[in-house]
């Protein structure tokens, strides 16, 4: 879950790191032993906030890009991919999304993990996949659009 939100193995393991340490720290608060999965995710995506957030100045050029810097880009669609998509969404969408389809939460679940209604988790869920089916469309007609004038 954390290396979804961070994107490289050393923040990661930072925020690893920091969900043990928090969790370790607050063990006593835990009131039902049967949350402690529900607790340490939540735990896991604040820390992985907090790094963002910490690191939000810093624009780091991913690797599987090094080699096209100076050169174009000749299929778009080619380097689509889910994760370029989830990076568009805000944080709280982008939860949601892992929460339920990565991690195969229900709406309830995730609404617990994330202290808000029922009603808002879904919604912020078909928003967020709406903002990916709407991507990928525009991509997808932006890919073929160039291939036609070729």
């Amino acid at each position: 879950m954390a290396y979804v939100y961070v994107k490289n193995e050393p923040d990661a393991l930072d925020v690893v790191q920091e969900t043990a340490y928090r969790a370790f720290k607050s063990i006593h608060t835990i009131k039902k032993p049967e949350y402690v999965k529900t607790w340490l995710i939540r735990i896991a995506i604040s820390c992985s906030l907090d790094l963002l957030k910490k690191n939000s100045n810093v624009v780091p050029l991913k690797p599987e890009y090094e080699d096209l810097v100076g050169a174009a880009m000749d299929d778009p669609l080619a380097d689509i991919t889910l994760q370029d998509m989830m990076e568009k969404l805000t944080e709280e969408e982008k939860s949601i999304v892992l929460l339920k389809y990565y991690e195969c939460y229900s709406f309830k679940e995730i609404a617990e993990v994330l202290s808000i209604p029922l009603g808002t988790a879904k919604t912020i869920l078909y928003r967020a996949m709406g903002k990916i089916r709407k991507q990928y469309k525009e991509d997808e007609k932006g890919g073929f659009d160039q291939a036609g004038d070729q």
